[in-house]
């Protein structure tokens, strides 16, 4: 299984089969929606009529256990299957372990043989970090909402619970703004190559962040500030020094945008933009970007970053923010999202937010951005990181990678995945696996569970999952895919 599990002990002599007649059991009304999931995915590949019902069942989901948050227990022997937590959201990670410990026809959306066997087993589970995520970029090339589902139902099976959607760049932006609709008209029009964008309406994001909270995933909503801002630029002059707006932009260079510092439009602007974007997204963060604003003066950046963030605040959001952001004060609350690869600079920053009160996510782009080519001749993704193997993106440690950071200041970890070079869901699924599960191992497994070796064998497994799901991925040479 990916991710190990916390403990787990062999029950000898247990299979559970489960027979035509299987029910699902639930004991509390908030886990219905997940056994009904459950239940649909295993009719549609046992054939089984699988009804769900109050009480025990065959499987039997509860919520009467003493565990916290994420955390559950489940146990599958002769006679059944239990799953136990104290939140549907611990449940909801013990479903998942269940999909993964069933054979991977299980996942097939057509009738297939079984018999249907788990090996006796117990499992007691919790995570090691509370944000385990993946960044989707979709302002480079957009994808719709039906392609951002397909993705949450992928990424849900490796117990992440953080989708972080970069929602605006210099070649789009994504998300309808009521008070400032150019931004989409306009804005959103194109993507990289000159091919036409798009945009979600605030009916659409609403949908996608119903259905990520359906998978006990929290949307992370990115309006990158104040550089990657052509699009918004281009779309309102009055954001621009000297009031002109640029041209539309659908190259990939970086770091050429920036707004205007010292006018009030552009804080009018983030005030309604931030009010606009909070109001959709229930989950508690609001990121403001703030990498890579290399035409934006220093003393400026210094200037623009407080003032941000504190509209974030306002608008009742904990600001998110790239590592750069660490470069002068924050408000209390705030995540830095660090992306650098061990260098120093970056380093000091990521040890400055600490000192600050702040906590890390880790998305060292040398081991987790899954946009880095696998190896020199990997015909997608970009290599200004480096080259990005399946083992070096699992073997590192989030407690211990940058220097003079205690532990306690790790809030845990996510994959950035940017798209320059990926434009249909088959390119973003093999640049995304199989290197994902081993960032959400990293985020989930005790660290003393991490081990490279072991690790690969595990992996190995989940080839025959993928294939059944239809999963365009990578078969890493190091893995042994047979």
């Amino acid at each position: 299984m990916i991710p190990q599990p916390t403990a787990q002990q062999a029950l000898p002599d247990q299979t559970f089969t489960l027979p035509p007649d299987a029910t699902i059991g639930v004991d509390d009304p908030a886990t219905r929606t997940i056994a009904e999931q459950f239940a649909a995915r295993l009719r549609r590949s046992t054939g089984f009529a699988l009804p769900v019902q109050d009480g025990a069942g065959t499987i039997t989901l509860s919520t009467r256990g003493t565990q916290e948050g994420e955390a559950y227990e489940l146990r599958a022997d002769a006679s059944g299957v239990t799953i136990t937590a104290a939140t549907a959201e611990g449940v909801f990670r013990g479903v998942t372990t269940l999909r993964q410990l069933l054979p991977a026809k299980a996942e097939a959306s057509t009738q297939q043989d079984g018999p249907w066997e788990i090996a006796g087993t117990s499992i007691s589970d919790a995570p090691r970090y509370g944000y385990r995520g993946v960044m989707l970029d979709v302002t480079r090339h957009f994808f719709t909402v039906d392609q951002v589902k397909h993705f949450i139902d992928l990424v849900a099976l490796y117990k992440l619970n953080r989708l972080h959607l970069h929602l605006s760049d210099d070649q789009g932006w994504r998300i309808q703004v009521d008070s400032w609709p150019r931004l989409t008209e306009y804005g959103g029009s194109l993507q990289v190559g000159g091919g036409a964008g798009g945009y979600y309406t605030k009916a659409e994001y609403a949908d996608l962040v119903q259905y990520a909270a359906e998978h006990y995933i929290t949307v992370v909503p990115e309006i990158d500030t104040p550089g990657h801002t052509n699009a918004a630029l281009a779309s309102y002059a009055e954001l621009n020094k000297g009031d002109q707006a640029p041209d539309l932009y659908t190259e990939t260079e970086v770091g050429f945008s920036s707004f205007a510092i010292d006018k009030d439009a552009t804080y009018e602007f983030l005030d309604d933009v931030f009010r606009e974007v909070a109001e959709q997204t229930p989950g508690e963060f609001l990121h403001l970007g703030g990498d890579e604003a290399h035409s934006t003066p220093h003393s400026e950046y210094l200037t623009f970053v407080p003032k941000a963030a504190e509209l974030v605040v306002k608008h009742g959001k904990r600001v998110m923010g790239w590592h750069e952001i660490a470069d002068g004060p924050l408000p209390a609350g705030t995540v830095v999202q660090y992306w650098g690869t061990e260098d120093p600079k970056a380093q000091v920053l990521a040890q400055s937010a600490v000192a600050q009160g702040a906590t890390l996510v880790l998305s060292p782009a040398n081991r987790a951005y899954l946009d880095m080519k696998y190896h020199a001749e990997t015909p997608l993704g970009l290599d200004w990181a480096g080259l990005v193997s399946v083992e070096q993106s699992y073997n590192w440690n989030p407690a211990t990678l940058i220097p003079d950071v205690p532990a306690s200041a790790i809030d845990g970890v996510e994959a950035p995945l940017w798209t320059e070079t990926l434009d249909d869901l088959d390119k973003v699924e093999f640049m995304v696996f199989p290197r994902l599960p081993g960032i959400a191992e990293l985020g989930w497994s005790a660290e003393d569970a991490l081990d490279w070796t072991a690790y690969k064998s595990r992996l190995a497994e989940q080839g025959p999952r993928w294939e059944v799901l239809g999963v365009n991925f990578y078969r890493a040479p190091e893995i042994d895919w047979a």
